[in-house]
């Protein structure tokens, strides 16, 4: 009995680790390092974030260093939220919390956040509009939302993907203005709006 539970541990490990060499991988953002993609948007001392989906807190910690305000690190898996807490720790980054939860049904209350970072989750949302809605909601009035997506490939069939101008529209629809799109390979592309 033993010996299945540590057999099952060192498997929960393995994948744990799996999971964040493939989160943290700067192959898949674009080879955009987070300080980059931050500088992109005018970071103010104390602006407050919401990392959608922080998974391993690749944002999550440069967007606490930035701005020394409060930043959320939303994701729905336990495992992703306790290496959050982990970095913060060693990083002795008292600014950082993290949240289990979703994008379709944010914990926060309106008009919380100056800046929400979207970086490849969107994809994986049941309704975009619906996401976008509730982003929306969280970010104070003239805060910035970034969208961080792989682009749509012909092959990608099997792959959910969201075409930049397609995500563009829906960004649109729900009331933001799009101000900045940048396409730093085929692969990726980043859209900064505002509300």
């Amino acid at each position: 009995m033993e010996k299945q539970k540590n057999g099952n541990e060192s498997r929960k490990k393995e994948r744990l680790a799996r999971k964040m060499e493939f989160l943290d991988n700067p192959d898949k953002r674009g080879d955009i390092p987070p300080e980059q993609l931050l500088s992109m948007i005018a970071v103010k001392q104390g602006d407050t974030f919401l990392d959608l989906g922080a998974g391993t807190g690749y944002l999550t910690i440069p967007a606490a260093k930035a701005s020394g305000g409060m930043v959320y690190a939303l994701d729905v898996d336990s495992d992703m939220l306790e290496v959050i807490e982990s970095k913060a720790k060693k990083h002795n980054l008292m600014n950082v919390r993290t949240l289990k939860g979703n994008i379709d049904d944010l914990p926060l209350p309106g008009d919380s956040v100056d800046i929400a970072i979207a970086s490849l989750v969107l994809h994986e949302v049941d309704s975009l509009s619906h996401s976008l809605q509730q982003i929306r909601q969280v970010i104070k009035p003239e805060g910035y939302f970034v969208c961080v997506e792989l682009e749509k490939q012909e092959e990608d069939g099997h792959h959910p993907r969201i075409a930049h101008e397609d995500m563009e529209q829906e960004m649109i629809k729900e009331g933001f203005r799009v101000i900045k799109k940048l396409k730093p390979t085929d692969k990726v592309y980043i859209l900064l709006a505002q509300k």
